[in-house]
């Protein structure tokens, strides 16, 4: 099981390196707190949870970056 949730974490990091905006912050805080969650269901969702975790992250701080300009 921790081969899964370090396997999570490394994707999360891998996908915060290619991000457009280069702030991994809010993906890779998101993908963990997912990979933790999804952890916690049950046997293999720990990787959709920490995919899921890095979407929702990553809009999340999109979206505190665009009220901050406005």
């Amino acid at each position: 099981m921790q081969k899964i949730i370090l396997a999570a974490v490394l994707l999360s990091f891998t996908i915060t390196a290619h991000a457009e905006d280069k702030k991994p912050a809010g993906t890779a805080k998101g993908a963990a707190v997912g990979a933790l969650a999804g952890h916690d269901v049950g046997k293999g969702h720990a990787v959709a949870g920490a995919a899921t975790g890095a979407a929702i992250g990553h809009h999340q701080s999109k979206k505190a970056e665009e009220s901050k300009s406005h």
